[in-house]
């Protein structure tokens, strides 16, 4: 038997969270994707199919303040600014979606900030 790349285990963990992980109209989920330079995260109405609100490191508003920041607190910055664009379009409540990653580091740092910034999960 050939060894997964670690690649292929976050997306097998990934797919397995997600058979119970979904996203609702009233409870979105915040989904985090990340890769070795940069954060992406989206809130998803899964029973529509629509992005409701997203940011990253490479958003326009964001990339020039990033800039020169460790990937933390590059994190924390992309978590605050998703919970504002949700919060601006009534979401108040999300289901956390690590995307297979550990709840460590960069998705911690990112979790916690929206959390800060008023989303509630």
């Amino acid at each position: 038997m050939t060894k997964k790349t670690r690649a292929e285990q976050r997306l097998r963990r990934h797919r397995r969270v997600r058979l119970n992980v979904h996203g609702t109209p009233e409870r979105p989920r915040l989904n985090v994707f990340r890769s070795l330079e940069e954060i992406y995260v989206q809130v998803i109405d899964d029973q529509a199919g629509v992005t409701l609100a997203s940011a990253s490191t490479i958003d326009h508003d964001l990339r020039e303040k990033v800039k020169g920041l460790n990937k933390t607190d590059q994190a924390k910055a992309v978590g605050k600014l998703v919970a504002e664009r949700a919060k601006g379009k009534g979401i108040e409540k999300v289901v956390f979606d690590r995307g297979g990653y550990r709840y460590m580091g960069r998705v911690k740092a990112l979790a916690e900030a929206a959390r800060e910034a008023g989303l509630d999960f």
